[in-house]
C-alpha cells in the first residue's frame, strides 16, 4: 500500500537556525495525525515542505508516491492555513464556487458548504465574518477539491467551544470516508480526543511518534488528585514518590514517580485528604515532560 505521505530525512536551515533536523515520518491512508510541539519546534516548516512551499535542504517528501507539486497538481491535497486571506467583498458561496471552478474535479458547492458547516452564512460577505467563521470558510476551501489528504494548520484557532465541536463533527464525517488528515494544533485536548496518532516535535526533531496512549506511556508516572485541607504546596512536593505538586484552593494535583508510595505518604501526613483520584499521565503532562526546556508560553 502506498503511504498517504512520507517524509524521509528532512532537513531545513534558515541561517544559523536548524529549523528541521532529520525528520522521518510515514503516514498510512486513513490516519488522523496531530503534529504537536512548542513554538519554534519546526512544525510549520515541516508542513511547508510537505505542501511543496519550501524546498528541503536534505531528504525527500512523497505524497501518495508523488512529489508535492505533482500531488497538488492532481488535486490530492487540500490545505487550510491559519491566516489565509479571504476575499473580503466576495460572499462565502461565491468564494467556494470560485475555488471549485479552479479544480479539475470538485465536490458540489452545496455539499461543501454543508460539510464545512457554513451554509447558514453562504450569502454573507467574507469581510463580515467573525474569526471563527472565517476559519470554517478556510476549511470549506480546503475541502472543495475532494482531496485524499487534508493538511490543517491550527484549524480551530479563533473558534468558540461550540464552533470547535461542530468543526470536529464535520471532520469525523470526512475521515469516516478513509481520508487522511494531518493537523497542527496547540489545543492538546483536541489531539487527545480526535487524533489516531501524535507526532511530537522538539528542536526540529521528532521526539515521540505513535498513538496517544503510547506517547503518554513514554512518560512514566501517574497523577494523583485530591482535596487536601490545610496543606501547603511545599509540604505536598516533599511527600515521597511526588515529583511535582500544584495546590489551588485546597485541590492538589501531584505528579508521581511512584503513586503507591505517594498515596501512603499523603494519607499519613494529611489524614483528612478526600476525593482521591489516581490517573495515568495525560497528553499535556507528556508534552511538558518531553519538551520541558522549551514549553514556556507554548500552550494555550
Amino acid at each position: 500500500m502506498v503511504d498517504a505521505f512520507s517524509l524521509e530525512g528532512l532537513a531545513k536551515r534558515f541561517g544559523a537556525v536548524q529549523a528541521v533536523d532529520d525528520v522521518s515520518v510515514r503516514v498510512a491512508p486513513g490516519e488522523v495525525v496531530a503534529l504537536l510541539g512548542p513554538n519554534g519546534a519546526g512544525k510549520s516548516t515541516t508542513i511547508d515542505m510537505l505542501l511543496g512551499l519550501t524546498r528541503p535542504d536534505a531528504g525527500q517528501v512523497r505524497v501518495a508516491g508523488l512529489s508535492p507539486a505533482e500531488a497538488m497538481d492532481q488535486g490530492l491535497v487540500g490545505a487550510m492555513a491559519q491566516n489565509g486571506t479571504l476575499l473580503r467583498d466576495a460572499t462565502v458561496g461565491e468564494l467556494v464556487g470560485l475555488f471549485s471552478s479552479l479544480h479539475r474535479k470538485s465536490l458540489p458547492v452545496r455539499e461543501v458548504l454543508q460539510r464545512a458547516g457554513v451554509g447558514e452564512y453562504a450569502n454573507r460577505r467574507c469581510g463580515k465574518l467573525s474569526g471563527g467563521e472565517q476559519q470554517r470558510v478556510r476549511f470549506a476551501l480546503a475541502l472543495v477539491g475532494d482531496p485524499d489528504l487534508l493538511v490543517l494548520d491550527e484549524p480551530t484557532a479563533a473558534m468558540d467551544v461550540d464552533g470547535r465541536r461542530r468543526f470536529w463533527a464535520s471532520m469525523r464525517e470526512y475521515t469516516a470516508t478513509g481520508r487522511t488528515v494531518l493537523f497542527a494544533t496547540h489545543y492538546l485536548a483536541e489531539a487527545e480526543d480526535y487524533a489516531d496518532r501524535v507526532v511530537l516535535m522538539r528542536n526540529g526533531q521528532v521526539v515521540a511518534d505513535g498513538p496517544v496512549g503510547e506517547v503518554r506511556a513514554a512518560v512514566a508516572g501517574r497523577v494523583l488528585r485530591a482535596v487536601v485541607p490545610d496543606a501547603t504546596e511545599a509540604a505536598l512536593a516533599a511527600l515521597p514518590g511526588v515529583s511535582r505538586a500544584v495546590l489551588r484552593a485546597g485541590h492538589a494535583e501531584l505528579s508521581c514517580a511512584d503513586s503507591d508510595t505517594a498515596i501512603r505518604g499523603l494519607l499519613r501526613e494529611f489524614p483528612l485528604a478526600a476525593n482521591i483520584e489516581i490517573t495515568a499521565v495525560g497528553l499535556e503532562e507528556a508534552f511538558i515532560a518531553l519538551t520541558a526546556d522549551e514549553v514556556e508560553g507554548a500552550l494555550r
